[in-house]
């Protein structure tokens, strides 16, 4: 009896443990990109299902601007009591390899929970534009340098990389049109403001299904599955590949016990199918990492890749 009654006291205090991991206050989910971009609409896809899982209040929080530089210099700040989370994005990676200096060290002042999906970019024009594939993008930037623009939700970005790589393997010169994120890029290119867009298919996927989007290309090597009917973009311009991510982290010290309980409500939440579509019909496949371990390794072979194109394409450092 007295063997039963200990065994549930410890059952008790682990639990109560287990409760108190997290602070009580409601969890701060940032991220780095406007309202209504990729960043923003997974952030708001994944928040519910977290909120059900840790037991708390997940509110959503855009710090715009930088790349999303700005939002990850917050929450490397922030206290590590997993009150702030950040849902990352390739982006993080390719500000690591771009920029000359950050105001924090891009995998060491992060504990890293899980990635959340993997995509590549659509390459888009609108329908009234004159191009009507990429070699004629090509062409048109050939004939006069700097005279074909193209979007990018900011400088230091995945969108803003996979144009310059673009324009370094097709030998032309093409001007760079920085955005804070969200729907300007898109209202832009559909205003016949700006000639190509380089964007997730978060973004352009309803107003290519409208007609009013022309996707040229997809930047994965081969053909999309999500995207079926675009080339890639590799079959123009052979050997070009950008494929991006989002992910969650904490603050660096966050403790091991909140490090486990949020990466199981992650991989809990991202069990869900109606979650798992939500997510596919951002263009993102669904791919959760089986530690915080494999996060970080992740995280830390994209900023080696994003190096090497960096040097590759002779892409001036910012």
């Amino acid at each position: 009896m007295l063997i039963k009654v200990l065994l549930a006291s410890i059952f008790m205090v682990g639990s109560a443990s287990a409760q108190s991991v997290l602070s009580d206050r409601p969890i701060t989910l940032v991220q780095g990109f406007g309202a209504g971009g990729n960043s923003d609409t997974i952030a708001r896809i994944i928040a519910p299902g977290l909120s059900r899982e840790l037991g708390q209040q997940v509110i959503v929080d855009a710090k715009t601007g930088a790349g999303g530089n700005i939002a990850s210099a917050a929450v490397a700040k922030s206290a590590p009591d997993g009150s702030t989370l950040i849902l990352m994005t390739g982006g993080h990676a390719v500000s690591a390899a771009l920029y000359k200096q950050l105001s924090f060290n891009p995998l060491e002042d992060f504990d890293w929970v899980s990635l959340v999906t993997q995509f590549p970019f659509a390459v888009s024009v609108s329908e009234e534009s004159k191009f009507k594939t990429l070699a004629d993008v090509i062409k048109a930037a050939k004939a006069i340098p700097d005279s074909i623009s193209y979007t990018s939700v900011g400088v230091g970005s995945t969108q803003h990389l996979s144009g310059e790589l673009f324009a370094s393997m097709a030998g032309v010169k093409m001007m760079h049109v920085p955005y804070k994120g969200g729907a300007g890029p898109l209202q832009d290119v559909l205003g016949g403001r700006v000639d190509v867009m380089f964007d997730s298919i978060t973004v352009t996927k309803t107003q290519m299904e409208a007609g009013k989007l022309r996707a040229l290309g997809v930047t994965s090597l081969r053909p999309y599955k999500l995207l079926p009917g675009v080339p890639p973009v590799a079959d123009t311009i052979p050997g070009y590949e950008v494929t991006s991510w989002t992910g969650l982290a904490a603050p660096k010290g966050t403790s091991p016990e909140v490090l486990k309980r949020l990466h199981a409500a992650v991989i809990k939440v991202l069990s869900d199918p109606e979650v798992i579509a939500k997510l596919e019909n951002t263009g993102g496949l669904v791919t959760p990492s089986s530690s915080s371990v494999q996060m970080k390794q992740y995280v830390a072979d994209q900023i080696a890749k994003w190096k090497r194109v960096v040097a590759m394409a002779n892409i001036p450092k910012q």
